[in-house]
């Protein structure tokens, strides 16, 4: 089994589980994790019932590998001319080509919107004697009106406008025309680093007459409407792609950017001469993946479980981002909300009564998840998230809430790492490389605040990817800071060009 399931119980030497009948105890084994403390109560203890319920979001060796084969089979099927229309994985084109020196210099201002928050940002590239460039942000949050996602274009970007037009405000910068960065994290058919075509929404957001429009289009029309201030938009990137331009400021070998958070993507540098939906065969161009949607043809149906299909169905989106629905953070706590319920309905969990909110659709936020993992050992938290979702647990209840909990944000990790394992493969047999030394930059919430994430995830992708050697970096700022940084690279390629 890949999953040796470690637990985060860390002060325990012994484990007593209290049934009806009395108690019964047991020695555990020494920690296998550096950082994950002792293996998970013994699963026996739960009854066979609980086992086989879990067992279905245990993946072998085996079955990452075939998930792994089958995003490689999509990709290559995204990035070839005659298959990419109905190709799940649409590997979309970046115009983000040579990854960019240090050595852009002034102010710029990024925008990013992605989630249910949207950030601007004022960036400051400047020369710095010791590494050629130093790079300072300041930069306020907004949170976006939920009838802003799903109203009008104009009401969303009017939205973004307005805030710019505050941010501005309160730097005392609205008399500069700054250029601007814009992470704009939904799938994107560009025609150039400042043009692109919005295909579809995810993640929530609904805001109609966007789809099929060039979204720096419709961000400089709203801009036009205020009439309060002038911006000079160079550049839209991903967010993954911002990440991984932040990140290669610290590691010239980052070639891979990726999110886990209220969604999950990735991107990587690809060969241009497999890039077969832009001209040229010289040099790499960065590819947005758009691997969420991989399954959206069918490619994961032997994966998906009920609660899958019950999550999917509920959704704003349904038979839209499977892949992604499996993993990220908007679906996590609601997955285990779901398996929760099925152990009440079959009487081995709460006495097989749930309270009210249990049985209300998004009540077990994904942050849940991850606080009831870092439980110290004692249920504490557990119990109080419990309590607060109008639930008295017993402690084995404590303990299967937490084997819940486990089961899924593993299979979480373990789906993701299978994905990028199939990026880091590719890369290694388009260069023809015997081993490829590689750096990947990661951000998104679920990687950065869930107690065991990144670890189940890293080492799933380092067992699937023998002869590559991975470092991963950890993102800071990365959205709106690489945006920025593309920004910084546009602008002189633009001034470059001018010089020609």
């Amino acid at each position: 089994h890949t999953h040796s399931h470690t637990h985060t119980h860390t002060h325990w030497t012994q484990l007593s589980v209290q049934f009806r009948s009395g108690s019964l105890r047991f020695c555990s084994q020494s920690p296998t994790f550096s950082r994950c403390a002792l293996p998970l109560i013994c699963s026996s203890l739960l009854g066979p019932q609980v086992q086989q319920i879990l067992s279905e979001f245990q993946l072998k060796t085996e079955e990452l590998k075939e998930v792994m084969r089958r995003m490689q089979h999509e990709m290559n099927r995204g990035l070839r001319l005659e298959t990419h229309e109905e190709a799940s994985v649409k590997m979309l084109p970046t115009y983000v080509c040579s990854t960019p020196e240090g050595s852009e210099v002034g102010d710029f201002l990024a925008l990013d919107l992605g989630g249910t928050n949207f950030r601007v940002m004022l960036v400051k590239v400047g020369g710095d004697e010791e590494r050629s460039f130093k790079v300072e942000t300041k930069h306020q949050m907004y949170s976006i009106p939920e009838d802003a996602m799903t109203g009008t274009a104009e009401m969303l970007f009017d939205y973004i406008a307005e805030c710019m037009s505050d941010f501005l405000d309160k730097h005392h910068i609205k008399h500069k025309k700054l250029p601007l960065g814009f992470t704009f994290s939904f799938p994107v058919r560009h025609e150039d680093l400042d043009k692109g075509i919005l295909l579809n929404w995810t993640k929530g957001f609904k805001a109609s007459g966007a789809e099929g429009n060039n979204v720096v289009g419709l961000l400089r029309d709203a801009i036009k409407r205020r009439g309060d201030f002038e911006m000079h938009v160079v550049a839209m990137v991903n967010d993954t792609v911002a990440t991984m331009i932040s990140c290669y400021y610290e590691d010239r070998s980052c070639e891979v950017g990726m999110i886990v958070g209220t969604g999950c993507n990735a991107c990587y540098m690809e060969e241009m001469r497999t890039v077969e939906l832009v001209e040229g065969e010289e040099g790499r161009m960065c590819v947005n993946t758009e691997w969420g949607a991989f399954g959206d043809k069918g490619e994961l149906e032997d994966f998906r479980l009920e609660y899958d299909r019950v999550v999917d169905e509920a959704s704003i989106n349904p038979g839209q981002q499977l892949y992604e629905k499996l993993i990220s953070g908007k679906y996590m706590g609601e997955l285990v909300r779901l398996v929760l319920m099925k152990l009440v309905n079959e009487n081995l969990l709460f006495n097989g009564e749930a309270s009210e909110l249990l049985k209300t659709r998004g009540s077990f936020e994904t942050r849940f998840v991850s606080q009831v993992e870092s439980d110290s050992g004692d249920r504490k938290q557990i119990y109080n998230i419990l309590s607060s979702l109008g639930l008295l647990p017993s402690e084995l209840d404590c303990d299967i809430v937490q084997l819940v909990c486990e089961n899924i944000s593993t299979r979480s990790a373990h789906m993701c790492g299978a994905g990028l394992a199939g990026i880091i493969n590719q890369m290694r047999e388009q260069r023809r490389q015997d081993t490829l030394k590689i750096t990947v930059g990661v951000d998104g919430s679920v990687y950065k605040l869930h107690p065991y994430f990144c670890d189940r995830f890293h080492k799933v992708v380092r067992e699937l990817t023998p002869h590559c050697d991975i470092t991963f970096l950890q993102s800071e700022e990365g959205s709106g800071r690489g945006a920025a940084l593309i920004s910084a690279v546009a602008c002189k390629m633009a001034a470059y060009m001018l010089t020609q």
